[in-house]
């Protein structure tokens, strides 16, 4: 086997590899996805309660008119 060959062509993987950003940026925008994805549960499960009295009091006005 010629091992100077197979050792440049691991060299090559190896910095091809490093320079490849793509993976990273589609794991940074999914990082972000699930961050906004918490943040609506928490802020929605917060307001839940007062959300509700607010949508039913439409609904009482809007059925009494």
């Amino acid at each position: 086997m010629n091992y100077q060959l197979m050792k440049a062509n691991a060299r090559t993987l190896l910095r091809n590899l490093g320079e490849d950003r793509a993976g990273v940026t589609a794991i940074e925008y999914g990082l972000i996805a699930g961050l906004i994805a918490v943040a609506l549960v928490v802020t929605l499960g917060a307001l839940g309660g007062n959300l509700n009295a607010v949508f039913s009091a439409i609904s009482g006005a809007v059925g009494t008119a």
